[in-house]
């Protein structure tokens, strides 16, 4: 039997063991192509990767359509719903899926207009704990899911690391939710994926994400773009106006270290891993950066082209909050520990899996990922 999300709210969704469903097992023809399953398929990162799945039968699940490419065949699912485990399941019954690249997640909830956050949680972790689940009594009864890809996250870590981590290091989110339910998402996975038989599991954990089309906390801020919902946001976007980037005062804030990744890399290391061949049930991890050296914050506020103003720590807080309540910022208050910490990580692990094809997916080095970000802010502006 699936699971019911509301008997295991918090921890308890990672103790959960597999159940059992009945299925009947129906596959591709002989001569077409293989299906595969991507959640979230109306996001930015899944638009992106769309493109580079050409070799795929692919089915998009979102709760909209996408307003831009569509996939080969499109189905509306609510992962926050326990009735979207059992949808899943008929769905990889139906299709014959070889694998499932889950980026269901909501990452900001202004855009998206889920502003509970206990709903949130139920489409993130309780929803991820559901496409596992699928995939678990799915091949269980026959079905062959051969690879599941899940985007976790460098805020898994939180918002301050001991230097470049590995990808053992230990997980201190917090504060901001959507770092918290990054990390009980990285946690379901770790502990749920021997229960999908014979299916390879990456998880990654990627930067920030930069590009023209990125739009999130820490871009936003170097933007400096008024993104807020409220009359005075909307006026400042209309004149041009842009927000400083705040830092406390010290010479450590402005030294503090990041990494990016952009979109596009990111896409297509997932769709690099989708045609990598599964060797059975076994979990990667991969923190995932761009090439080259992390980036101080003052370099990266050098790159946008923003304006620094330095206030005392207690006033960041305060003026980022004031900011949100009035409508004018998108960046909630919580964020502020990731918008001024220090956190990288080691990607060797990753680069020891790509080999020599590690530059022709990883192509952009961490600066012109970043600088990228600010070459069209027309592009970014609409994707805003």
């Amino acid at each position: 039997m699936c699971y019911d999300s509301g008997q295991f709210k918090g921890k308890s969704v990672l103790e959960l063991g597999p159940n059992h469903c009945w299925r009947s097992q129906t596959g591709p023809m002989e001569g077409e192509r293989q299906s595969i399953i991507v959640t979230g398929i109306s996001g930015n990162l899944g638009q992106r990767v769309l493109p580079f799945l050409g070799r795929y039968n692919v089915i998009g699940l979102d709760m909209r359509p996408p307003s831009g490419a569509m996939p080969d065949q499109f189905e509306s699912i609510d992962l926050g719903r326990e009735a979207s485990c059992r949808q899943l399941q008929k769905l990889i019954e139906k299709t014959g899926a070889c694998g499932v690249i889950h980026l269901a997640f909501v990452l900001d909830p202004l855009m998206t207009g889920v502003l509970d956050e206990d709903r949130m949680w139920q489409i993130n972790v309780a929803g991820t704990a559901r496409v596992m689940e699928a995939i678990s009594v799915a091949n269980r009864y026959g079905a062959s899911v051969t690879r599941f890809i899940f985007p976790s996250s460098v805020a898994a870590y939180g918002p301050n690391t001991n230097g470049p981590v590995r990808e053992d290091a230990p997980l201190d989110a917090h504060t901001l939710t959507y770092a918290i339910h990054k990390m009980e998402c990285d946690r379901v996975v770790q502990l749920r994926q021997e229960f999908m038989g014979n299916c390879t599991t990456y998880m990654l954990r990627p930067h920030i994400f930069t590009g023209a089309t990125m739009q999130n906390y820490m871009v936003g801020a170097l933007r400096g773009t008024p993104l807020g919902k409220g009359p005075r946001a909307e006026k400042m976007r209309a004149k041009g106006k842009r927000l400083p980037l705040m830092l406390p005062f010290g010479d450590e804030y402005l030294h503090h270290q990041l990494q990016f990744i952009h979109v596009d890399d990111m896409a297509r290391l997932v769709a690099w891993l989708a045609r990598r061949d599964s060797e059975g049930n076994v979990l990667h991890i991969l923190n995932v950066a761009g090439r080259g050296g992390s980036l101080s914050i003052q370099q990266c506020a050098e790159i946008a082209h923003s304006k620094i103003v330095r206030v005392p720590k207690s006033m960041c807080g305060l003026a980022l909050r004031k900011l949100w309540e009035w409508g004018i910022s998108s960046i909630p208050p919580d964020a502020l520990p990731y918008m001024i910490g220090s956190y990288t990580m080691n990607t060797s692990r990753l680069q020891q899996l790509l080999g020599s094809e590690y530059d022709q997916v990883i192509k952009y080095t961490v600066q012109d990922a970043l600088a990228d970000s600010f070459k069209s802010s027309e592009a970014a502006g609409a994707s805003a």
